[in-house]
């Protein structure tokens, strides 16, 4: 891993065992891109910049018609002197101008990665772990610097960038754009993938070519959003799973951004990616700062697969912090069982069935507090229902645990109910515009995490509850978008800081109660997987992949997610049937399967089974337990898309090769349909593996070339599991 600096030609080269990563200072002072591929020793300018004379791209110095900022490749574009491409940022000035020429000033290189303030980020445990260049561009008329951070891992195919803009001149600035990242390939020959959906079909999978013109993905709803993932990857036109170049960029942040992808008319294409400019403006005073959030960019020649491993190594070891090395707990969540109806009994009478089929977590979710029957009140009234816990949450946590079962608890703090003694005592406390209508969502406003105040009451809110009882697991739920996005808080000229703000705002609430509460499990749920995000994944390890139980539906769901997000990111549970989301009648087994295939909870009333049921599910979970390590901790390899056919199958293997899981699944049942096998990846091609359920022994090489035969049943929904140990 190094970072070199030839001061002759003014070459930045960043390379590890894996990747480069080449800039160069040209002329007055721009900075311009040059490689981003695999390693290569040296950069001696084999691809070497070419200008011509292009109609309608103006020239910065008169005497040379073929230099235009409009043609060449940079890496933080401006706008306002030539260049007519998507700008990385802008900037206004006490004038009204907007222009802007940000240059070269200095330089640093220095072992390790820096924090950023206030914002979740990658992060290492040791300085030799990675290396980070930092670029000062100065805009000398106006004061403003722009500094660049890249930082190389050692052992990663990984780059990650931020910005950070500091203003030393005399006027007050204001950041219209203010993009964490750009980079500007000198070819067209891409497809681009992303990860769309909705509520309950979060993360699908969307492929399409670039063209000319303009292809983007955002979310302007104060989320990441379900609609669309902050995640891009640029792959050329044969990649697939195995083979092939894939350039992808993921933002590690929680809120509104814009993912875009321009190709020009001279077949460039640029990528910019960061906080979303639509409604965005931030106030630079003198001697302030401001910090975009991190990109994180991989480059893969290996295909997604290869793509995948490193966001799989670079999040779990360096992103989650809290629980990254500890088994997840199986849980029971009584949400589906019970809704809002639920008392101090039927709670226990579900915890003790739970811990009898061999469950370790007793989840109790929305409804335990003020007086919420219904999603029309009390939210943000964080204090314990009597009428239906009568003897307090004390009593039913002590009482719970004392059955040898620990216990969770569901909030959703960042919301208000018009129904509650907040609202009425502090109806300015929401995120609101005077004079216009509050519109609410699930029946429900949005405190304003831009406030102090309201994050102090929060934090204070939550830590008497965590603090009455022993309690070990959270979910901290999110039920609504933003609209209406102002605060009574800020000045005039800052309200379209509001949103910003507000994340802000989150992170530091997350980032003081996860200090507070070391031991406590947090898991991040938007109705589902409408923030699922490497932002929260910073403060909690974990998150509710989707409202969606139904077995079918999940292959998609959690397939999808995988492309960004190892499984033991995901919560997955099995439920009842027929399915509450879909009405759809799936297996016990294929339920438990998917479960299987990400942090196994249920989601059902366990009283209701029958006793054939109850035996099922002890077998299930006693298998999870044996498998758990492999399962969260493992190498996990996608084999069938179920985005593509009929049929999904995917494997996890233990790091030292020596165990694997395979899971295979057929949606519908069909005539006259071919016999079919599924080829493993991942194993030791020298080993030999057993069967451990049928002792049948069979060599790596064998499984991962030739493939295990599926059997024909004449019936929908199926799955089937194949555990394999290494024996030589």
């Amino acid at each position: 891993m190094t970072i070199i600096y030839d001061t002759e030609k003014k070459f930045f080269h960043l390379s590890n065992t894996k990747i480069s990563y080449v800039m160069q200072i040209i002329r007055e002072g721009y900075l311009v891109h040059l490689y981003w591929g695999k390693k290569i020793r040296n950069y001696r300018g084999s691809n070497q910049i070419l200008c011509y004379d292009r109609g309608f791209s103006p020239n910065p110095d008169p005497t040379d018609r073929k230099f235009s900022l409009d043609t060449i490749p940079h890496e933080y574009s401006a706008y306002g002197n030539g260049d007519f491409r998507t700008p990385a940022y802008q900037v206004e000035q006490e004038n009204g101008s907007t222009v802007t020429d940000l240059l070269y000033d200095s330089h640093r290189i220095y072992d390790g990665k820096p924090k950023l303030e206030g914002l979740p980020s990658t992060y290492v445990e040791s300085d030799n772990e990675a290396q980070t260049l930092e670029i000062t561009l100065v805009d000398k008329l106006i004061g403003l610097k722009a500094i660049l951070a890249y930082t190389i891992y050692e052992d990663l195919n990984v780059i990650t960038r931020s910005v950070r803009f500091e203003n030393h001149g005399p006027e007050t600035l204001k950041l219209l754009r203010a993009l964490s990242m750009c980079v500007d390939f000198r070819d067209d020959e891409f497809e681009m993938i992303t990860l769309y959906g909705a509520h309950t079909n979060e993360k699908n999978i969307n492929r399409r070519p670039v063209t000319s013109g303009v292809q983007m993905i955002d979310s302007v709803r104060g989320a990441s959003s379900p609609q669309q993932a902050p995640f891009v990857a640029l792959v050329r036109k044969d990649t697939n799973e195995h083979n092939g170049e894939v350039f992808s960029f993921n933002f590690v942040y929680s809120g509104n951004f814009l993912a875009q992808v321009q190709v020009d008319p001279y077949y460039n294409t640029r990528v910019v990616m960061g906080i979303n400019p639509f409604d965005f403006s931030w106030l630079l005073e003198q001697d302030e700062v401001f910090q975009t959030p991190e990109v994180v960019m991989t480059y893969s020649e290996n295909g997604l697969a290869e793509m995948s491993k490193t966001y799989y190594d670079l999040y779990t070891k360096r992103l989650c912090r809290q629980f990254k090395d500890k088994p997840r707990p199986i849980l029971i969540n009584n949400w589906e069982a019970t809704y809002f109806d639920f008392n101090d009994e039927k709670i226990i009478e579900i915890a003790k069935q739970g811990k009898e089929l061999g469950m370790e977590l007793f989840v109790l979710d929305d409804g335990w507090f003020g007086k919420r029957d219904n999603d029309l009140s009390s939210l943000g009234d964080w204090v314990v229902d009597k009428r239906k816990l009568p003897k307090g949450l004390e009593d039913v946590v002590k009482r719970v645990t004392n059955l040898g079962i620990q216990f969770g608890l569901w909030f959703e703090p960042e919301m208000v109910s018009e129904d509650s003694n907040l609202y009425r005592q502090h109806p300015d406390w929401c995120l609101h515009v005077p004079n216009r209508p509050r519109t609410v969502g699930r029946n429900q406003l949005i405190l304003d995490l831009s406030r102090k105040d309201v994050c102090d009451y929060i934090i204070e809110s939550l830590s008497t509850i965590l603090n009455s009882a022993d309690i070990t697991y959270v979910k901290w739920d999110m039920n609504r978008h933003m609209t209406e996005i102002g605060s009574a808080h800020l000045p005039t000229n800052r309200q379209r800081e509001t949103a910003h703000r507000y994340m802000l705002g989150l992170y530091y609430i997350l980032e003081t109660l996860t200090n507070l509460f070391p031991n406590i499990l947090f898991e991040s749920c938007s109705s589902g997987g409408g923030r699922f995000d490497a932002g929260m994944l910073y403060y909690m390890p974990q998150t509710w992949t989707s409202d969606n139980t139904d077995a079918v539906s999940r292959l998609k769901i959690q397939y999808g997610t995988s492309l960004v997000y190892h499984p033991i990111t995901m919560g997955a549970h099995v439920s009842a049937v027929p399915n509450h989301q879909v009405g759809r009648i799936t297996s016990l087994q294929t339920r438990g399967y998917v479960a299987m295939s990400g942090n196994l909870g249920y989601e059902l009333d366990l009283t209701k089974l029958t006793e054939a049921e109850k035996n099922e599910v002890i077998t299930q979970v006693q298998f999870y337990k044996e498998i758990r390590e492999v399962v969260q901790f493992g190498d996990f390899y996608r084999l069938i898309s179920p985005f593509e056919g009929n049929d999904a199958a995917w494997n996890f293997v233990s790091d030292d090769q020596t165990e694997c899981i395979a899971m295979y699944f057929k949606v519908l049942s069909e005539p006259g349909t071919k016999i079919k096998t599924f080829k493993l990846r991942g194993l030791d091609e020298t080993g030999l593996y057993e069967n451990v359920e049928t002792k049948a022994v069979f060599g790596g090489d064998e499984l991962m070339n030739v493939g295990l035969t599926i059997p024909r049943v004449k019936q929908d929904f199926i799955s089937y599991c194949y555990r394999f140990r290494k024996i030589n």
